[in-house]
């Protein structure tokens, strides 16, 4: 089933490579965001299935935004993976309520399959 998902990262590399994994590989339709003030905006305007959202950004990192996500009337639903590099603290931002945590360096070949374990769309 093809499922929208917003990719939420301020690295212009990642952003790519998680938008055509989950586009080629996994066929969902991807929206994307830079920083996480941009994001807000692009989930509050559009009706997605997921977000995938990087830990690590300057400005309003991932915490942050996935609590102003959860704050929204319009965004609260929405199921949030956090991507991060520092999978250590994977425990700390289940505890915050994400659905799942996927470490980086990811495989681009798998990412799909694994954001549908993730939440139960397998």
């Amino acid at each position: 089933m093809k499922r929208r998902i917003l990719v939420i990262d301020d690295d212009d590399d990642i952003r790519a490579v998680v938008g055509m994994s989950l586009e080629a590989v996994g066929g969902h339709t991807v929206l994307t965001a830079s920083s996480g003030e941009e994001g807000l905006l692009v989930a509050a305007g559009q009706d997605l299935d997921a977000i995938v959202l990087d830990v690590m950004m300057p400005g309003l990192d991932g915490p942050s935004t996935f609590k102003r996500l959860r704050e929204q009337q319009a965004t609260r639903h929405i199921p949030v993976v956090m991507l991060t590099a520092k999978g250590a603290e994977s425990m700390q931002y289940v505890a915050l309520g994400v659905a799942a945590v996927i470490s980086k360096p990811f495989d681009p070949m798998t990412l799909p399959d694994e954001l549908a374990q993730a939440l139960g769309w397998a």
